[in-house]
């Protein structure tokens, strides 16, 4: 065998190895980076759930503080003030309306709301 092919096996064979190497790290960097994304997507989640809980007491709150009822989901708040009944959603950050809370800003926002009163 010549040198030259010797040279050049072995050089496959090292090319090969750093590129398995190289993928076994970039394979649990990956694990990593999906870890630390799910810890961030978490802690802003946690971050609007208790601003959540501190907007009646902010000045711009647009409802009536003593009579606002914390509901969480789908809409946040609902104020019943003397002459008007409020549906209040706190959002931080980028947040946006999901699917649900569209359809009820779309009722509200239509006037497509019922009164039942149930006496058993």
């Amino acid at each position: 065998m010549s040198y030259f092919l010797l040279i050049t096996i072995l050089i496959v064979l090292i090319l090969l190895f750093m590129y398995l190497n190289l993928r076994k790290k970039f394979r649990k960097l990956n694990e990593v980076n999906e870890g630390l994304m799910f810890e961030l997507r978490s802690t802003r989640v946690k971050h609007g759930k208790n601003w959540e809980h501190f907007i009646p007491f902010m000045e711009d709150f647009p409802g009536d503080k003593e009579n606002a009822v914390f509901l969480g989901m789908p809409i946040d708040y609902i104020s019943f003030d003397d002459e008007t009944i409020k549906f209040i959603e706190v959002k931080t950050g980028k947040s946006t309306l999901n699917k649900k809370q569209r359809q009820i800003k779309d009722l509200v926002k239509n006037k497509k709301i019922e009164w039942y009163e149930l006496k058993y």
